[in-house]
C-alpha cells in the first residue's frame, strides 16, 4: 500500500510538473521558431535520455532522468543554460549564425525569452477560463453576509450588508479578492473602505491566523477577518467576461506570492511555506488522488508561480537574461564574458542553495 502511494506521488509530480515545463519550454520554442533561430535540442527533464526522437528539421525531443525542469537548446548554445559555444559560432558561415540565437537583434532574444513565462501565465488564464465556462463564475459581490463572533470583523464594527469596496489600497471587485488581499497581513493592520447605505466608513482591524484544511488533507495557516459572504451563486458568462476574471484571478495570484516572497525576506514570515520538490511531489499526489479538476487547478497555480518565479533577475533563469539584455541596451554593448559566466555561477549557486533549502524544509515537515 505504501509502495503504490508512492508510486502514485512520484507519477502525479512528474506528469503534473512536465506539462507546466513543457508549456514553458514550448513558449521559448515556438517564438524561437518564429523568429528563424534553429533547434537542436528540446527537453522535459535534466540529465540522462530516456527516451527522444528526432523531427524533420532536425530537433531532438526527450525525456530525461530528473523531471525537475527542462529547457531548449537552440543552434550555437554550449549548454542547457544557453551560453554561446564561441568555438562552434567562430567555425559557422554567414548563413549558419541567421540560425543562431545569439546573432538574432536583441529585441528578438528578449522576445524569445520572456515568451517561456508569458507561456505559463497563459496556461493558467486557459485553465482559469475554462472552468468558469464549463461551471460558471462565482457571483459574490464583496457584501457581509455574516459576522463570526468574536472575529476582527465584528471588533472593528463591521455589520451584515456593508460592502467592502477598498483593502488598503486594492480596489475590491468581488469577495474571492478578500482573501487574497489579506494573505500577506499577518500580525499587521489592514483598513477597509466600507460602504453602509450611502455612507463611507474607513475601518481598521487586524487578521486572526487560523488553521484549517487546504482541501486536500493539509493543514494550513492564513489570516481572516471573521466574515462571510452572501449567497453564492453560478453565472453563465461569455467567454470575454472569463478571460477578464482569469486575467484578474492570475494577477491576484502574482501580487500575493510576491508580498509572501518579500516578507520573507524581510524576516516578518517564516519559511514555512516554502515547497520544495518533495512538497509539490505531495500535493501533486493528493491532487490527482482527488479528481481531475483538482489538479488542473493545481497545475494552474503551479504554472502562474513558476512563470513569476522565471522572471526574477537571477542568472540561469529567464529573468537573469533579460536583466542581462537590459544592461546590453543600455550601455549599447554586452556585458563582458566574464561577467556573464561570474554570473551564471552565483545564479547556479543561488539556485541550489534555495532547492537544497527547500527540500530541507519539506523533509522537516514530514518527520
Amino acid at each position: 500500500m505504501v509502495a503504490m502511494q508512492f508510486f502514485h506521488t512520484l507519477w502525479s509530480f512528474f506528469i503534473i510538473l512536465s506539462v507546466i515545463v513543457f508549456v514553458h519550454e514550448f513558449g521559448h520554442y515556438i517564438i524561437a521558431k518564429l523568429c528563424g533561430v534553429k533547434i537542436t535540442a528540446f527537453s522535459i527533464g535534466f540529465g540522462k535520455e530516456l527516451v527522444g526522437w528526432n523531427d524533420k528539421s532536425g530537433t531532438r525531443w526527450k525525456i530525461a532522468m530528473l523531471p525537475l525542469g527542462g529547457y531548449v537548446k537552440m543552434f550555437g548554445d554550449a549548454s542547457a543554460a544557453s551560453t554561446a559555444d564561441e568555438d562552434a559560432i567562430e567555425r559557422m558561415s554567414e548563413a549558419d549564425k541567421k540560425q543562431t540565437f545569439h546573432f538574432k537583434p536583441l529585441h528578438k532574444k528578449a522576445a524569445i525569452v520572456v515568451a517561456g513565462p508569458v507561456a505559463n501565465f497563459l496556461l493558467t488564464i486557459v485553465i482559469f477560463t475554462w472552468f468558469i465556462m464549463t461551471v460558471g463564475l462565482p457571483s459574490a459581490d464583496p457584501v457581509v453576509g455574516q459576522i463570526m463572533p468574536g472575529s476582527p470583523a465584528e471588533s472593528a464594527g463591521l455589520a451584515p450588508g456593508d460592502r467592502i469596496t477598498q483593502i488598503n489600497e486594492d480596489k475590491v471587485t468581488s469577495f474571492n479578492d478578500i482573501p487574497y488581499l489579506i494573505a500577506t497581513n499577518l500580525g499587521t493592520p489592514v483598513t477597509l473602505l466600507v460602504l453602509r447605505g450611502d455612507k463611507e466608513l474607513h475601518m481598521t482591524l487586524v487578521p486572526k491566523e487560523v488553521e484549517d484544511d487546504d482541501g486536500l488533507g493539509n493543514k494550513t495557516k492564513h489570516p481572516v477577518i471573521g466574515i462571510k459572504s452572501v449567497e453564492i451563486k453560478y453565472q453563465n458568462v461569455g467567454l470575454i467576461k472569463a478571460l477578464d476574471e482569469s486575467v484578474h484571478r492570475t494577477y491576484m495570484i502574482c501580487t500575493s506570492t510576491l508580498k509572501v516572497i518579500g516578507q520573507m525576506a524581510s524576516g516578518k514570515r517564516g519559511p514555512g511555506d516554502l515547497k520544495g520538490p518533495v512538497g509539490i511531489a505531495q500535493l501533486s499526489g493528493q491532487a490527482t488522488g482527488k479528481d481531475f479538476n483538482t489538479a488542473l487547478w493545481l497545475i494552474a497555480m503551479l504554472s502562474a508561480n513558476l512563470g513569476l518565479v522565471n522572471l526574477f533577475p537571477i542568472p540561469l533563469l529567464d529573468g537573469g537574461h533579460l536583466a542581462y539584455y537590459a544592461a546590453e541596451a543600455l550601455s549599447g554593448r554586452p556585458l563582458a564574458q566574464k561577467v556573464q559566466e561570474y554570473g551564471f555561477k552565483a545564479g547556479f549557486v543561488i539556485l541550489f542553495s534555495l532547492m537544497a533549502f527547500t527540500l530541507l524544509n519539506d523533509l522537516s515537515r514530514l518527520l
